[in-house]
């Protein structure tokens, strides 16, 4: 690694994509492409209205996301994952991989201090 730990940027970064929902929102989009705002509701049974449309707008202003209306009644609205969006894809898969791994890891360890105390 060559980088100067001042002049790191991993806050910028983490700002963008962090909270309970985003990296959630930004999968479904990945796999989905364009999807509308119900069915990413539907996605996510857990999230809020009030969470779900907090995060898609913090993701459209960092330009992560596109936001398309469509003037007709009931208004229709799609989010889309912009092509400098897609440039998350790698960075979501290594934290999914380092997450699972991770998880495996803590399990070893658990283990290992269940049968020592034994």
């Amino acid at each position: 690694m060559n980088f100067e730990p001042e002049l790191c940027q991993v806050d910028d970064a983490l700002d963008i994509i962090v909270g309970k929902w985003k990296p959630i929102i930004l999968l479904y989009l990945l796999k989905n492409g364009t999807m509308r705002f119900s069915e990413l509701k539907r996605s996510i049974p857990d999230i809020t209205q009030k969470m779900l449309t907090k995060h898609l707008r913090e993701l459209e202003e960092e330009y992560i996301i596109d936001r398309v209306v469509y003037p007709q009644v009931p208004p229709k609205v799609e989010y889309s994952i912009t092509d400098y969006g897609r440039t998350l894809e790698p960075i979501l898969i290594s934290m999914h991989e380092w997450g699972l791994k991770h998880q495996q890891y803590k399990l070893q360890k658990q283990i290992e201090k269940a049968s020592t105390a034994e």
